[in-house]
């Protein structure tokens, strides 16, 4: 097992990259030329850039049982068909049932956004959020070690 951290305007890097560590699970940051996020003792993947360099990147590293961190509904769709699990920057545990409703939530948000509507932004972060993520990765970990 290990954590893939896709780190291109991720607020939860080092935070993860804590939590790796600390369980002694390696840990790969990937990230495209533009951001180079580079932490000791951590791997770090940089790819140019380019639509889905990165998810590329990530898919062709992942193995069944690794976590990718990400908050690409696409990407984490892909890992779930490798038997691979998914966690946002929130804490949100992606699964077979979420996911679906996630994408569809994506498109018409895309959609909205082509016929000139406009959508909001996320809002600042909170110390909550890091929080929720914190309890919902070390779960995820958990729960993952219980099945090895």
């Amino acid at each position: 097992m290990k954590i893939i951290i896709d780190a291109d305007a991720c607020p939860v890097t080092d935070k993860t990259i804590r939590i790796a560590k600390e369980k002694n699970i390696e840990c790969i940051i990937v990230c495209d030329d533009a951001h180079k996020i580079i932490r000791e003792g951590v791997e770090t993947v940089v790819v140019t850039q380019g639509a889905d360099e990165v998810d590329f990147a990530i898919i062709s590293k992942t193995c069944a049982n690794d976590i990718i961190v990400t908050q690409d509904y696409g990407l984490a769709s892909i890992i779930l068909s490798k038997s691979a699990y998914g966690i946002n920057q929130d804490g949100l545990i992606y699964n077979t049932y979420n996911i679906e409703s996630l994408l569809f939530s994506r498109h018409m948000s895309q959609k909205m956004r082509n016929a000139g509507k406009k959508t909001k932004g996320p809002r600042k972060r909170t110390v909550d959020q890091d929080k929720n993520y914190e309890k919902s990765l070390l779960q995820l970990l958990e729960n993952i070690n219980k099945t090895i």
